[in-house]
């Protein structure tokens, strides 16, 4: 009996979750709308033309944390030289504003610990990864402070990197890729803040 209650509850159960005669098919309309909606591009306290200079130096950012991820020294190295370049270019625009001019300590951080990278030389990647440290740090500071927004930046850290003090690194994803370990330890790490 309990076999034959417990049968029909289950079928008038189906039976309402199937019913669509009160569901409206979307219309035209409605599927546009969502359709069409576009992410909206990267901006800053920066003008355009300063996004955009920002949004390369972003991208190098990116390059060498890439490279370290892979372990390969003759990439990070190139990649840091080309950092270099794109922050010295931002640099350049600051230095034209008198408002952005707090912003230098954070680019020449930048820029000397880009150098460093380069400075580094070791297939292991050791000795570029404690510059870097510092790189990624005042990165997202700066990045913090230009209020950069709509270019998915995640500050992740990891505690065990450089002999368990820590350290943080940017990703243009939330998905751990440790540039500290590479493939030793891959996806140790959390992503702790965001620049949506």
């Amino acid at each position: 009996m309990r076999f034959i209650y417990l049968f029909l509850a289950c079928a008038i159960s189906l039976a309402a979750c199937n019913n669509t005669s009160n569901k409206t098919a979307p219309t035209g309309d409605t599927l546009n709308k969502t359709a069409t909606v576009a992410p909206k591009p990267p901006v800053s306290e920066l003008n355009d033309n300063g996004t955009q200079i920002l949004l390369e130096v972003v991208s190098k950012y990116y390059d060498v944390k890439n490279a370290l991820v892979a372990i390969n020294a003759r990439h990070v190295d190139s990649s840091a030289q080309q950092l270099v370049v794109a922050a010295d270019s931002l640099k350049a625009l600051l230095q034209k504003d008198k408002i952005q001019q707090q912003l230098l300590p954070y680019t020449d951080t930048v820029l000397m610990t880009a150098k460093a990278i380069t400075g580094s030389k070791d297939a292991t990647c050791e000795e570029q990864r404690v510059p870097f440290s510092k790189l990624s740090d005042a990165f997202f500071v700066l990045l913090q402070k230009v209020q950069l927004k709509n270019a998915h930046v995640y500050l992740e850290h990891c505690p065990m990197a450089l002999n368990e003090k820590g350290a943080n690194w940017l990703s243009d994803e939330s998905e751990i890729k440790n540039p500290y370990f590479g493939k030793k330890m891959l996806e140790c790490g959390d992503v702790e803040d965001s620049l949506k």
